[in-house]
């Protein structure tokens, strides 16, 4: 086949492809508050196909009085929905569960081509977001309080109480599991809720407010998509006591700072730069699949919980990393509505950008690029936002590349011998949410998981949730827990009620 007839092929076949796609998306696009779809006062934007480029049709953008306006009605809908018996609200939270089970296929494949993560990936979130509602919905009956005798004639007692209008931010890596999962926490509570999707992959939230639209009492379940003036408008609103985010540290300061004016609560889940510790004594398979896993090449990196900074002792550094390279050519970027897609794309243009940019500082620094490094060669691929799984080996702990957050597909190996010294290295940064350590020595992990500041540790494992378990992070990487009771009981107040008998 000519050179000419290749490009006319390839650009056929991605013609093909974005039909298809643009074919299952949602319909609707508007703000949904009050019970109903209303227009936005902001006018819509486009949203894209990071894997095809292609446009994948106009979105909402809320403005401050539509935000006002999707306040008002969680506001007018809240004493009816914490009045409501803890076991009703539960059920309710189970029929939205169902809901995203039965509808899991096509909520998958509405995220993969919008947020460009493989779609086999995104049935799991979807699982994964009615397992988080069905964890809070059988934690309603645990929202107790406390009795403190005083003498023969009085006594005090506790109340948790909710809290309002909760406002859910949260990010574009996995927008419907964050969009659906975190309503649960404050709905079981006695709150209602105002969610705002992720701007750069909003499509998945639209068609799950459609597919759960009556469950609720109108008002209860409200969302508002746009970019930053919506968000600003949320964390301002006096009417809104809690604002949540996953996302990056930089949006995490200036929630928290914006919170601050009103003494808002907040709960953060933010940005991560998290080691993965390999010992001598380790099991190398293990420990190899471990850091593999830890990277989430799935979903390109674009994980706050990756561990993009594995630091391996010297006696095993050559061994380990030849399996790593070895083992991540499993990992092949390509489109992800496809079920055999095992790799999808970045975000979006400027994502991607910073990503390579990082590439190349990595290289200017003096690192080595092992693999990787550059766009795959594949023309369907050509539109899209695609980087190959990248391995920088020789990389020292005061580089760029291994003490600022890509988020992107990018691992740095880093050589160790003297324990003390790299965990001076492990814990130099700002970031705190994930660690791991691969040993055979009981005492060595105890040890190394006390010495590691981080929310969360694996030991022998890595990059997996549990749900009960509470996950957060340390330093600058978030205030609170979440996927577990603390969460729930964070969007609660406490009453002290004195009773004299």
């Amino acid at each position: 086949m000519s050179e000419n007839a290749a490009v006319e092929s390839s650009e056929h076949e991605r013609a093909r492809i974005d039909d298809a796609i643009i074919a299952k998306m949602p319909k609707m696009r508007d703000l949904y508050y009050d019970g109903g779809w209303r227009k936005p006062g902001g006018g819509y934007a486009s949203t894209y196909n990071p894997a095809t480029g292609a446009d994948l049709g106009p979105c909402a953008e809320a403005n401050a009085q539509d935000v006002g306006a999707a306040v008002s009605a969680a506001k007018r809908a809240y004493p009816t929905w914490r009045s409501m018996k803890p076991l009703m609200r539960a059920e309710i939270l189970r029929r939205i569960a169902r809901v995203l089970r039965d509808n899991a296929q096509e909520l998958a494949f509405i995220d993969a081509a919008n947020c460009g993560n493989p779609v086999n990936e995104m049935v799991r979130d979807v699982i994964a977001a009615a397992a988080q509602l069905d964890f809070f919905a059988g934690l309603v009956t645990e929202i107790k309080g406390d009795t403190q005798a005083l003498d023969a004639d009085s006594f005090n007692m506790t109340f948790r109480e909710p809290l309002g209008v909760c406002a859910r931010i949260v990010a574009y890596n996995h927008p419907l599991m964050f969009t659906a999962a975190k309503i649960g926490a404050p709905l079981a509570a006695g709150n209602t809720v105002v969610v705002k999707p992720p701007p750069q992959s909003p499509l998945s939230a639209y068609r799950f407010m459609e597919l759960i639209d009556g469950i609720a009492p109108k008002g209860v379940i409200n969302m508002v998509t746009g970019g930053l003036p919506c968000g600003e408008a949320l964390v301002d609103h006096p009417d809104v006591p809690m604002v949540t985010l996953i996302g990056s540290v930089p949006t995490g300061r200036a929630i928290a700072s914006g919170a601050s004016r009103r003494l808002k609560s907040v709960l953060l889940e933010l940005g991560g730069k998290n080691a993965l510790i390999v010992y001598p004594d380790a099991d190398i398979a293990r420990a190899i699949a471990g850091a593999i896993k830890g990277m989430n090449f799935t979903w390109c990196g674009q994980s706050c919980g990756s561990t993009s900074r594995l630091f391996v002792h010297n006696s095993v550094y050559d061994q380990v990393v030849e399996g790593v390279l070895d083992g991540i050519k499993r990992f092949k970027p390509g489109i992800p509505t496809d079920p055999a897609t095992t790799m999808g794309a970045i975000i979006s243009k400027a994502q991607h950008e910073k990503v390579i940019s990082y590439i190349e500082i990595g290289q200017n620094e003096g690192a080595k690029l092992a693999s990787g490094g550059k766009a795959p060669d594949d023309p369907i691929l050509a539109n899209g936002f695609f980087v190959e799984p990248t391995v920088f080996v020789d990389v020292k702990s005061d580089m760029r590349i291994a003490r600022e957050e890509i988020f992107g597909p990018v691992l740095s190996i880093i050589k160790w011998h003297d324990e003390d010294v790299m965990f001076e290295e492990v814990n130099s940064l700002e970031y705190g949410l994930t660690g791991a350590i691969f040993t055979r020595s009981l005492a060595t992990a105890h040890r190394a998981a006390q010495r590691v500041e981080a929310g969360t540790v694996w030991i022998n494992h890595s990059a997996e949730h549990f749900l009960g378990s509470p996950f957060g992070g340390y330093k600058q990487s978030g205030v609170g827990r979440e996927e577990c009771i603390e969460e729930l009981l964070a969007f609660t107040q406490i009453k002290n009620v004195h009773v004299a008998l």
